[in-house]
């Protein structure tokens, strides 16, 4: 009989019986299995021949492997999915086996068993949530449960519990470097207020001046204030404009006239002033021969 791991549980309706080819009792005959009925040798209506585990019912344990095919009308509806051998049904219980009459004391047919499957046998059947007999498209899929983690040996159980420990640490505390990547962001987005203010401010809310709009104000006389009207600036430009004509057109006419003085020949340069011996009209007169003469 197998003692290994569990690879199948569940919860299934037990009954009894001790099919041994005598007739007593219902006898059908020998065991399908070819094993002679004995202790040990139970029957289900699907689970491959020679598939092997252990029942618990109150806290006893029985071990099993299957010899036999059955029950049959009873396995209907998924109700009972087990037969086992009229010896353990008694052991388990505390009841008594008779021999005479294949009976157990008690007057008890049925129980409800835990079972463990620990090797599904080479024999005819199908592995899985057993089904009633000859209705293989019937599964009965309430009869199989997580195997408990007390039933696994300690190694199992532990890597079992470890990775789910493990998850709940990361879904609880990122990784370092995230936390890391996580900092560096933070401080980035602390310090972005700090230069925007260095780079002058935004230019909505409060009025202020970017320097390049500094730049730009600064780079030539703003002549028309924002509602349209010359500003003061722009009346000292429009003021000063004349002057600066005058000044170049008087610059200009003084050299030829100091010249045409003779200032040079007495001594003296081109650029001396002229002694006023010749009026403003010779002058303009002096300055449009001259044009006419570089035309």
């Amino acid at each position: 009989m197998s003692n290994d791991t569990p690879i199948q549980y569940g919860e299934v309706t037990a009954t009894y019986f001790w099919d041994d080819g005598s007739g007593i009792n219902g006898d059908t005959g020998a065991p399908a299995g070819g094993e002679p009925m004995q202790k040990g040798l139970f029957s289900s209506p699907s689970w491959p021949l020679g598939t092997e585990g252990y029942v618990v019912y109150e806290g006893k344990k029985a071990e099993f492997f299957i010899g036999d095919r059955g029950p049959g009308a009873p396995s209907e509806g998924c109700d009972v999915l087990l037969d086992m051998d009229g010896k353990t049904f008694a052991e388990i219980t505390g009841e008594t086996w008779n021999d005479s009459n294949y009976t157990v004391s008690g007057g008890n047919g049925h129980l409800e068993v835990e079972y463990y499957i620990t090797k599904w046998g080479d024999g005819a059947g199908t592995e899985g949530a057993p089904h009633p007999f000859q209705q293989p498209g019937n599964k009965c899929e309430d009869a199989v449960s997580p195997i408990p983690e007390d039933a696994l040996p300690e190694e199992e159980a532990e890597e079992t519990e470890e990775p789910a420990q493990e998850s709940a640490q990361e879904t609880e505390e990122p990784a370092p470097e995230q936390k890391a990547e996580g900092e560096a962001e933070q401080s980035a987005e602390e310090e972005r207020p700090e230069e925007g203010a260095a780079e002058g401010g935004s230019g909505d809310g409060d009025g202020g001046v970017t320097a390049e709009t500094a730049a730009n104000d600064l780079s030539g006389f703003q002549l028309m204030g924002s509602d349209g009207v010359i500003g003061g600036t722009g009346l000292l430009a429009v003021a000063l404009i004349p002057a600066v004509l005058l000044a170049v057109f008087f610059a200009w006419t003084r050299r030829p006239s100091g010249a045409h003085a003779g200032a040079e020949n007495d001594g003296g340069s081109l650029t001396d002033a002229s002694r006023g011996r010749h009026s403003l009209s010779s002058r303009l007169n002096s300055v449009i021969d001259r044009l006419r003469e570089g035309r």
